[in-house]
């Protein structure tokens, strides 16, 4: 018999993925033994079946395992707007200054506009003046990297639905503990106020 075990405390935020599984050596055993002698025995184990879930503000954020929301265009296309089709899936930019969490600032989490994947944590935001979205990380396994095909620029995707998301930058000098500068189009975003869950 396996239990997932889920910790929600007060503790400061870990950018660790937090997942495990408590797994009893006997179905038949239960936490309080009448046998004191004879303790049920315990191990703690990651597991790679599990989905991998985030934390954010002493609570839990599942995240998708990645390349498991896989659509056709069709599928996509009856789903997203057709700005966000143009964007998540055909690589579009957002014109700079435009979108909705340019100079919003709220607290909570940035999730996948195509899928729901939480992607960042508002405490990661920071005001680039570049005209996009600009956080310095994303949480931990949510987006992939890969170079663009001039080798200019490395683009930024969803690791669960494949969804463009922007660009990253490196060594630009802003005073964030990676200096990065995630430049994500908010039409890639939707957001989920802290005080929502």
């Amino acid at each position: 018999m396996g239990f997932n075990i889920l910790r929600s405390t007060s503790t400061p935020l870990c950018s660790k993925p937090i997942f495990s599984t408590l797994l009893l050596s006997s179905p038949s055993t239960s936490f309080f033994p009448s046998n004191p002698v004879a303790p049920p025995t315990l191990s703690i184990s990651a597991s790679p079946s599990l989905q991998p879930k985030r934390r954010f503000r002493g609570g839990i954020v599942l995240m998708s395992a990645p390349g498991s929301l896989q659509k056709s265009e069709e599928e996509w296309r009856a789903i997203l707007s057709p700005d966000q089709f143009r964007i998540l899936r055909q690589k579009g930019t957002e014109f700079p200054g435009t979108g909705e969490y340019d100079k919003f600032f709220g607290e909570g989490v940035y999730n996948c506009a195509g899928c729901g994947t939480p992607l960042y944590r508002s405490i990661t935001k920071f005001n680039s003046g570049c005209g996009w979205p600009a956080f310095y990380e994303g949480l931990p396994g949510a987006i992939n990297r890969n170079p663009d095909p001039d080798g200019m620029r490395t683009e930024i995707t969803c690791s669960a639905c494949g969804g463009h998301l922007g660009h990253v930058f490196k060594g630009e000098g802003f005073p964030t503990p990676t200096d990065e500068r995630h430049c994500v189009n908010s039409i890639s975003l939707k957001f989920v106020p802290a005080n929502s869950r």
